[in-house]
């Protein structure tokens, strides 16, 4: 197991983005199964909004050992439920051993050098109809010293992630999001070129812009947008 430990602090950051966390769930809970594994947990924002189901069996993965003690740390206070199994380490820690009806990248393959690799071997992991879910940056041409600076590789369009499709796999769903922080994340590249947003700029975006988007979204019919929605289905 190849070792890892996350410098970025946005983790703590984007977990105040509760409305923009809200709409992307609500756009991929129907593909989630009762047997889950979340790649890249992180410090289980994520795992918090979308395990609700008590049924389920769901494995945060997580390569950053500290990311992996404060998920252990939140589960000792019941504020990550019991039934989420925490590990450390990488896809390649569970491949063979178990099959899983979902595989989670959320913010995550944008991070991973090869991203081909990773795809390929989360489908080894993957049961016959199962899904690989992935939610990330969209536009390299958003691409910032932030993304620089949190690890980034690039940011993805649709043609990107077509390219990374696993042979036996198929792309059952694929759709932009949040199109009005779209505009906005032009405008910061364009006069700020931040390399951190602020506590300020965040909220204001998951207050007024998120939901903004919400309904310009649907009347574009998702075809622009700052982040993006794959859903793989593989096949055979």
């Amino acid at each position: 197991m190849r070792s890892f430990n996350y410098s970025g602090t946005e983790l703590d950051l984007f977990s105040l983005a509760e409305n923009w966390k809200g709409y992307w769930a609500n756009n991929i809970k129907k593909f989630l199964g009762k047997n889950v594994l979340e790649v890249g947990a992180g410090i289980g924002s994520n795992t918090k909004a979308l395990s609700k189901n008590k049924e389920c069996e769901w494995t945060a993965l997580e390569p950053d050992l500290a990311f992996c003690r404060k998920m252990q740390d939140d589960q000792a206070r019941g504020n990550l439920p019991s039934y989420v199994s925490i590990q450390n380490g990488t896809i390649e820690k569970v491949i063979r051993k178990k099959l899983f009806d979902t595989i989670l990248y959320i913010d995550v393959l944008e991070h991973i050098e090869d991203d081909i690799l990773e795809l390929v071997t989360a489908q080894f992991c993957l049961k016959v109809g199962g899904r690989i879910v992935i939610v990330a940056p969209a536009h390299n041409f958003l691409f910032t010293p932030f993304d620089k600076k949190i690890g980034h590789y690039r940011r993805y369009d649709k043609k990107m992630l077509r390219k990374v499709v696993p042979d036996n796999c198929s792309i059952e769903q694929l759709k932009y999001l949040d199109s009005v922080g779209l505009l906005a994340s032009l405008a910061n590249k364009l006069i700020l070129n931040s390399d951190s947003p602020t506590e300020k700029q965040i909220l204001f975006w998951d207050r007024f812009l998120v939901n903004s988007s919400i309904f310009l979204d649907r009347l574009i019919k998702f075809s622009l947008g700052k982040s993006i929605i794959c859903i793989i289905r593989k096949d055979f």
